[in-house]
């Protein structure tokens, strides 16, 4: 016989630490897990520093036998996202439980009468919160660690999941290469002849003017994604909470403009793989965390990887090859920096162009993420 559960909402300060601590004892011994930093998940929950919140209903629950916690949820209400797509869409993120069907059921059930009690006909996820943060759930490729903001979780969350009742929404693709697989001479060239015909300049961030170049990017993300599956347009407010975490790990050289005659048309963003120094860390910076960090980061170069994370072209330049230069100019220029191996992530599975431009350079499919629904009504 199953222990009585008990699903308990999250009011307290002390609350939210059990809930952010809880994934310890989920992944206590699996090599693969990063553990976040204590710091930023803190900061990022905290409802005065974190916009999200300014637009947004947001429960975190925690599911407890016998007082010790055993999973927990989010379920969150986003007025821009069901405004922008005129739905009535909730969501549920930050899910983690033990293998127990019970516990699993019990905080799908919470979640879904939460968002169903203010209007909702829909619950999806995992989102954490939106596309614009860590989402989907993975369905494969268990053993290795997951890349810079990218989620992980264990196997037998897939079919706890399935048995609820969760359905397909959308899959997510994410793409592997190693600077063993040189990009083949033909597409090198067919590149280098997209590159003449587009009429576009390809150049690295300028750090030095960081404002106006994120402002450029900002309004180029907004403009480019416009029409993508589950987007919700960013504000000044979350682009710059998201942009100064960023900053701080960034290669500069890996974050690239495209240019008209000097006008902003597109932008490719990738990010060293700081979740190889993460893992090691155990989500403290104190207090020898911050040595460590240091050490690894400046002196023993652990970074060997990096994740292309998004990419934005304006419709009007969408069919100039600029997203096949992006990619080629990411990996050889990683290359040359002595990055040994990158992941795109993540692709829509419906984005034919971007999944076509992976393909071409060589990159393989290995992992997909899954966004489910739950109807409501």
């Amino acid at each position: 016989m199953s222990r009585a559960i008990e699903i308990k909402p999250v009011k307290t300060g002390a609350e939210l630490a059990r809930f952010l601590k809880l994934p310890e004892s989920i992944y206590a011994g699996n090599p693969c897990w990063v553990c976040p930093l204590l710091v930023e998940r803190k900061e990022f929950f905290d409802r005065g520093k974190n916009p999200f919140f300014d637009t947004a209903e947001v429960a975190l629950f925690l599911a407890l036998q016998d007082g010790i916690p055993v999973g927990r949820i989010s379920a969150h209400i986003s007025r821009p996202y069901n405004e922008y797509h005129r739905e009535k869409t909730g969501f549920f993120g930050f899910y983690e439980s033990i293998d127990e069907f019970a516990v699993a059921e019990a905080l799908f059930r919470t979640a879904a009468e939460w968002v169903r009690e203010r209007g909702m006909d829909r619950l999806r996820g995992p989102m954490n919160f939106t596309t614009n943060h860590e989402l989907g759930l993975l369905l494969d490729v268990f053993d290795r660690p997951p890349v810079i903001m990218m989620p992980y979780n264990p196997e037998y969350y897939v079919g706890l999941f399935e048995k609820f009742g969760l359905v397909k929404a959308m899959d997510l693709y994410a793409y592997y290469g190693t600077d063993d697989q040189p990009i083949p001479e033909r597409v090198k060239r067919v590149i280098e002849r997209v590159k003449q015909r587009s009429g576009c300049t390809i150049r690295p961030i300028d750090f030095g003017n960081f404002s106006r170049e994120a402002a450029a990017i900002k309004n180029i993300y907004n403009g480019a994604w416009a029409d993508n599956w589950g987007f919700v347009p960013m504000s000044g407010a979350e682009f710059d909470f998201t942009a100064k975490d960023m900053k701080k790990i960034a290669d500069p050289e890996l974050i690239l403009i495209a240019e008209d005659a000097g006008r902003p048309v597109g932008f490719s963003m990738a990010l060293p793989d700081f979740n190889q120094v993460l893992i090691r860390l155990n989500g403290r910076l104190l207090p020898f965390g911050l040595f460590k960090l240091l050490w690894l980061t400046k002196v023993r170069h652990v970074i060997d990887g990096v994740r292309v994370l998004t990419m934005g072209i304006l419709p009007e330049y969408r069919r100039r090859g600029l997203d096949n230069i992006f990619y080629y100019e990411t990996f050889e220029r990683g290359v040359a920096r002595g990055y040994k191996w990158g992941e795109f992530s993540w692709i829509l599975e419906n984005n034919d162009m971007m999944n076509r431009a992976a393909q071409n350079l060589g990159y393989r499919k290995y992992k997909t993420y899954r966004i489910y629904d739950y109807p409501l009504r």
